[in-house]
């Protein structure tokens, strides 16, 4: 079994809600306090209280900075270097920086601007900055556990910024949640940048797999709304093995290009699909072909098979049910000598029985230090077992 942890922006999400709503699931103060101690960022406290919002309980938390933080302003790379020389432990590392990198890419391309070169206002503060890593350690804290997040409130209006009058949504709380659903709904700033960047790098959009809810918390914001209850509400559970009905969709092609699968198998995965393959086949009088093959949950149906009538030559596709027996799975960060690299883990009744690098982490590892890829997945995997 593995952890799972569901989000339900209610009211909206904002840093300080999310810290919240991990204290009111049972995260000890003491021990967040503790995990973010070797930030070595001085001059803030965490003061918790109880709230109600539309007679529900839950936990609000302040950033609370003595004396006042007068250096709003802070480069993204500035920040990168302060979370990376720390002592946090690998994973916070990993999932502060790509928290942050997220936001620094988003605002780089609201304010045409590169990456590196980004100016952090609001979010370069003190408070923000302890929003976003105590959102790390609180994850590592919780478990680890993979995270899913229901569409975010958007809110509506007009906002004040170090940029003058700027629309709610933000530019750069919009840029952040692009090819995620979200609703536009509500009035006043009820998603935030801190937030929108939290559900970016850290969770997965859309509802859960099944799970057994164990634990329910409710992070309280600081803002009482008239027509919802400013709250996100997070539900920790397990998720257990299973065995669940998908569709198989197949397609003869014999008279396809090469040249388009390499699209046809992209926009399939970006649509959804759980697998694509492709098997050399003979046809009808002989003839060399491909056999597509795509595995996918019945709703993406329609959305799959027009895509492989529109990228491909084919006139007719077949369906069929399948049923599949998946292991529960879960991310873990390994250090490696090239950088961190996340680890997919597949477990059976809570066995580790299943453990790859993440090739994209490795990829980026690789292309980091210069080293051929295979270098960087045989350390992740050296350093996985160490820890064993």
């Amino acid at each position: 079994m593995s952890a799972l942890l569901y989000l339900e922006p209610i009211g909206g999400i904002a840093g300080d809600m999310f810290l919240a709503a991990a204290l009111d699931l049972g995260l000890e103060l003491r021990a967040l306090q503790d995990a973010l101690a070797p930030l070595g960022l001085p001059g803030w406290r965490l003061e918790v209280t109880r709230a109600q919002r539309h007679s529900i309980s839950g936990t609000h938390l302040d950033v609370v900075l003595d004396p006042p933080d007068s250096a709003h302003d802070r480069l993204w790379r500035d920040i990168r270097a302060m979370v990376e020389k720390s002592a946090l432990a690998t994973g916070v590392k990993h999932k502060a920086l790509a928290t942050f990198g997220a936001l620094a890419k988003a605002e780089a391309h609201v304010h045409g601007t590169s990456v590196d070169e980004v100016h952090f206002h609001e979010v370069g503060a003190v408070d923000s900055i302890v929003d976003i890593v105590g959102a790390a350690c609180a994850l590592e804290l919780l478990g680890n556990p993979t995270v899913y997040a229901a569409p975010p409130p958007m809110g509506s209006g007009v906002g004040r910024s170090r940029h003058g009058a700027i629309p709610i949504p933000g530019p750069a709380t919009l840029e952040l949640l692009k090819d995620r659903p979200v609703r536009f709904e509500g009035v006043g700033e009820l998603t935030t940048p801190t937030g929108a960047a939290i559900l970016a790098a850290l969770s997965r959009p859309g509802p859960p797999p099944p799970f057994s809810p164990q634990r329910i918390g409710f992070g309280v914001g600081t803002k009482d709304f008239a027509d919802r209850p400013n709250l996100l509400r997070a539900t920790l559970g397990t998720a257990q093995e299973s065995s669940s009905a998908l569709l198989v969709l197949e397609a003869n092609l014999d008279d396809s290009s090469p040249q388009l699968f390499a699209r046809l198998f992209e926009r399939l995965f970006e649509l959804g699909a759980l697998d694509v393959w492709s098997t050399p086949t003979l046809m009808k009088k002989g003839r060399p072909a491909q056999l597509v093959g795509v595995l996918a949950e019945s709703a993406k149906r329609e959305a799959l098979e027009r895509a492989l009538f529109e990228e491909t030559t084919t006139l007719g596709i077949r369906a069929h049910e399948v049923s599949r027996t998946a292991l529960a799975r879960r991310f873990e960060t390994v250090e490696t000598p090239y950088g961190p690299v996340r680890m997919k883990l597949g477990e059976l009744e809570g066995r580790v029985v299943n453990a790859a690098p993440e090739y994209e982490d490795a990829l980026a590892r690789a292309k980091e230090k210069g080293v051929p890829l295979k270098e960087v997945l045989a350390a992740a995997l050296a350093a996985f077992r160490g820890r064993a």
